[in-house]
């Protein structure tokens, strides 16, 4: 939605994805990443681990096919979207309070690690509002044509 803040937060996974359907035949994959800041501290001269974060991640739709089928725990991973309240009742009348970011956008983090990533083909036209991708191709490793990539000839 227009106007909301986006936060990000960069950590590693604690566990594997969790995906379920909705009652409402809704699709939600959920996790949880671990932000924990490294301090230096002048009287040892090393770096220590400051106090973590814990942050519950939602993604839905498309997003959260795409995250159980590629994040892993342990996985340091760069995630943006909505932070929203988190409240129900559990089957014993308790209420639960909480925050969860409702994700946008996920991938991994590329300071200590590679990737190949690969576009998902779209017959369907327009999806949430982007074009769908009609290529096919793979980034990291694109299809040799036989012509240097970076010409303006292709």
């Amino acid at each position: 939605m227009a106007g909301e803040t986006t936060l990000t937060i960069i950590g590693n996974l604690t566990a594997d994805p969790e995906m379920r359907n909705t009652q409402g035949g809704g699709t939600v994959c959920s996790f949880t990443v671990a932000s924990t800041p490294r301090v230096y501290n002048r009287q040892s001269g090393q770096y220590e681990d400051g106090p973590a974060l814990f942050l519950r991640c939602a993604a839905w739709r498309d997003l959260a096919q795409h995250c159980a089928q590629t994040l892993a725990k342990g996985m340091r991973v760069i995630a943006s979207g909505q932070l929203k309240p988190n409240n129900y009742t559990d089957q014993q009348g308790q209420k639960h309070y909480g925050v969860q970011l409702v994700l946008d956008e996920i991938g991994p983090s590329l300071r200590f690690a590679t990737a190949t990533v690969n576009r998902i083909q779209q017959s369907q036209g327009f999806q949430g509002g982007q074009p769908a991708y009609q290529g096919g191709q793979t980034y990291g490793q694109p299809q040799d044509t036989g012509q240097d990539p970076w010409s303006n000839n292709i």
